[in-house]
Parts: C-alpha cells; sequence; structure tokens
C-alpha cells in the first residue's frame, strides 16, 4: 500500500509539474481568424456540425478539385497549389471540424463518417455535382471513401500520401499484418501522434504548450524541408491553440475507431497516387498497397520528400496533376496506361 501511495503522490506531483511549466491559454477565436482568413474565406452555418470554414477560388468555369487537407493541418496546406493552378481550375477547399478555422463543433462529432458528410453538404451547397476530388493523409482517406459512395460524382481521384488501414483487408493476411506493423511504426515516429494516442496525455493535453511537439513533428512530416520555416509552424500553433481546438483534438483522438471493410477494386475513377518516399507517416508500403487495390492507377512517386509534397514541392507536383488530368478522358477513363509513362515511378 504504501509503494502504491508513493507511486500516485510521485506521478501527481510529476503531472503537476508538467502542467505548471508547459501550460499555456486558448488563443481567442476572433484573434487567429484575423490572422488566417483571406478575401476568399467563407463560412457555412451546418447548425450542430459546426460553422465550416471553406475557400472556392480560381476559374470559376474550369473544371472542379476538391482539396481535403489531412490530420492536425488546414485549408492553408493546399495554398501552394491554389497559386499553381487557379488559372486552369476551379479549387475548393475546406477545414475539417476539430482543424483550423472550423475548429470545435458543437455536437463533438469528429469522426471519418461526420467528414464525409461535411464534404457532401459543403459541394451540394455549392451546388457542384461533378470534380475531381484530391486528399493529403487523413483528407485522401477520406477521399477515396467519397469516391466508392458516390463513383457518378468523382471525374477522378488524386491520394496524396493517403490514409485508410482499412486497405489490408483487400490482401492477404500476412502481408496485411506486415504493412499495418510498419505503417503504425512510421506514425509513431512523430512524438505528438504517439503522446496523442495515450490516455493520460489525452487528459491534460488540453492545457499543455504543443510548439514543441509541433516542431518536432512538422519537421519529420516534411522530410527536414527548408519550407519549415517560422510562417508555418506558427500558422499549426496558432490554428492549433485557436479556442477550443485543442480540446477538439483531443476528443477526435478518444473516439473509437470504427473498422470497416472497403473494397477499392470497386474505384472506378482514374486515381493518382502522389507520395514522397521519406514520408514517415505513410510509408511506400502504403501507396503500394495502395497502388494493388486501386484499379486504373497512375503513380508520381518522389525520391526526396515527405508527407506533403502540394508543400514540399508545389509546382512539380502541380505539373505531375495536371499532366494526368490532362489524359483523363470526358469518359472518366484513364487511356491506355503506356500513355500514362510520364506519370510512372520514374518522376
Amino acid at each position: 500500500m504504501k509503494i502504491m501511495k508513493f507511486i500516485t503522490i510521485f506521478l501527481v506531483i510529476i503531472f503537476t509539474t508538467i502542467i505548471i511549466f508547459f501550460y499555456e491559454e486558448d488563443i481567442p477565436k476572433d484573434v487567429v481568424d484575423a490572422k488566417y482568413a483571406n478575401h476568399a474565406s467563407q463560412f457555412l452555418d451546418l447548425g450542430k456540425d459546426g460553422l465550416i470554414h471553406y475557400r472556392d477560388q480560381g476559374n470559376r468555369r474550369a473544371q472542379v478539385i476538391v482539396l481535403l487537407h489531412g490530420s492536425n493541418a488546414s485549408l492553408h496546406t493546399w495554398e501552394p497549389w491554389v497559386e499553381q493552378l487557379s488559372n486552369s481550375y476551379r479549387l475548393i477547399s475546406l477545414d475539417f471540424p476539430a482543424h483550423g478555422l472550423t475548429g470545435a463543433v458543437p455536437s463533438g462529432e469528429y469522426s471519418t463518417a461526420s467528414y464525409l458528410s461535411v464534404v457532401e453538404r459543403i459541394l451540394d451547397n455549392l451546388s457542384v455535382d461533378t470534380f475531381v476530388i484530391a486528399g493529403n493523409s487523413m483528407g485522401g482517406g477520406i477521399a477515396w471513401r467519397f469516391a466508392l459512395k458516390h463513383p457518378e460524382k468523382v471525374e477522378a481521384l488524386v491520394l496524396v500520401a493517403a490514409s485508410g488501414l482499412s486497405i489490408w483487408r483487400t490482401i492477404d493476411a500476412e502481408t496485411a499484418k506486415n504493412r499495418f506493423e510498419e505503417a503504425a511504426s512510421a506514425q509513431n515516429s512523430i512524438l505528438a501522434f504517439r503522446l496523442l494516442g495515450m490516455p493520460w496525455f489525452r487528459a491534460i493535453g488540453a492545457k499543455l504548450d504543443p510548439y514543441y511537439l509541433i516542431i518536432q513533428g512538422l519537421k519529420s512530416a516534411y522530410n527536414y524541408s527548408e519550407v519549415v520555416d517560422d510562417d508555418l509552424v506558427m500558422r499549426y500553433y496558432n490554428l492549433h491553440l485557436r479556442d477550443g481546438t485543442r480540446t477538439a483534438t483531443l476528443s477526435r483522438f478518444s473516439q473509437p475507431r470504427i473498422q470497416r471493410s472497403f473494397n477499392l477494386s470497386q474505384i472506378s475513377a482514374p486515381t493518382l497516387l502522389m507520395w514522397g518516399e521519406q514520408d514517415p507517416l505513410n510509408s511506400m508500403q502504403v501507396a503500394r498497397g495502395f497502388e494493388e487495390s486501386i484499379p486504373n492507377t497512375s503513380t508520381a512517386y518522389y525520391a526526396d520528400v515527405g508527407h506533403v509534397p502540394m508543400e514540399e514541392i508545389p509546382k512539380r507536383s502541380a505539373d505531375d496533376l495536371q499532366l494526368f488530368l490532362s489524359s483523363v478522358s470526358g469518359s472518366r477513363l484513364i487511356r491506355n496506361q503506356s500513355a500514362m509513362s510520364p506519370m510512372s515511378k520514374d518522376l
């Protein structure tokens, strides 16, 4: 009993010390919004599902590309592509609940299904019926689920270091086990993700200063690219400290993950896989899993790039996207795969 009492007191002292030294208040929403909203920022009131921040930019008479960001990111991650592509495409991006300038939502619902619903409702509100859908990381997982649910709407699918461990159900058990373990190990290399998976951290994380976790996570995710400058770090930092977002993030990671079986061979849209070979979160094993599971795929793999190609190499990745889209016919079928040789792994 004395040992248990000592351990309890010791842990209380440790947690108290951590909170005292690393405590940081939330930043008021209006302060953050004033800094990170721009002339293109709009907000759609979805009631209990939140006030969703989105941007509708580019050539309004051109083909539509819907852009879905990754976990703990925001629509700002797509701005380098907006700069490259806005003359030729209409670009719609949004902040998912618990992210960016959307932040916490009244329903407290941060599941994959709820995010899929947000995308549907934004596009319905904009009366956009058919489009290319692109997603990075978590956003890629939303994108391929959307392509399965609404094949009639998706002209092409672009997966940029996409997530979605359900794909392992489409391959043999031994391969699935090996790839799952590798993917989990890769994600654990990012300290923030490792901590968010721990119940004790989630109990105190809503008031801790995330600055050093953000720096470590960004440097690793972006493969130590020069893109990770003070502005990028402070963007992630300020958006994460936006009033209510830390609590929403912890709630998001606390919600049960419902595992469903998906047959990715049913994806009918021509698909482009864009992947950095130095990605510490979704390794090339994940890319190969998608490549084996989805028919009619083209690939753009980058030797010295991490998890966020659209920010690390914006012009090159945007050029590859345009090359891919130019090869997609009006019937949404990729021309003969040999015609796609420029989009091979040699990119």
